[in-house]
């Protein structure tokens, strides 16, 4: 089995190509983008937890619904002190993640990060680049339990 779900791995794919500069334009982008993941007014999801972790800076919030396929779609929250990188984390794993069985997230190696972001920005933020995908797979673990 691919280690990635198909859209995840196109978007690494795409990141692996950019530049350095590129890479940082293309982040901010994403993360100007993430508010389009946000759950639409009355959508129902199977799983929701709004909290804010020492980890991140403001509350961040992951919705997950398991669609009748056994596919998963997400959506996210961010509070407005939530950092660009992280905004954009989310927004690729949105894109990348939403589609795949709960077993594809699970499996997702955390390797991914730093073929998108890049060394350097991985050094600078530490474990803060991991923490929406942790969310995200904390979440589909209690989603598999509750349904």
């Amino acid at each position: 089995m691919n280690a990635y779900p198909r859209p995840l791995a196109e978007l690494i794919d795409l990141f692996e190509a950019l530049s350095e500069g590129e890479r940082r334009e293309n982040l901010i982008d994403l993360a100007e983008a993430a508010r389009s993941h946000e759950p639409a007014n009355g959508e129902r999801f199977d799983f929701s937890e709004v909290r804010k972790d020492a980890e991140c800076t403001d509350t961040v919030g992951i919705f997950v619904r398991l669609e009748p396929d056994a596919k998963l779609s997400f959506a996210v929250t961010l509070g407005p002190q939530v950092q660009t990188l992280t905004r954009a984390m989310a927004t690729i794993l949105c894109r990348g993640l939403s589609g795949a069985t709960a077993q594809e997230v699970l499996e997702v190696p955390r390797d991914f990060v730093q073929r998108i972001i890049g060394e350097q920005l991985v050094r600078l933020r530490s474990q803060t680049v991991y923490y929406v995908l942790s969310r995200m797979k904390e979440a589909v673990r209690k989603l598999s339990h509750v349904g």
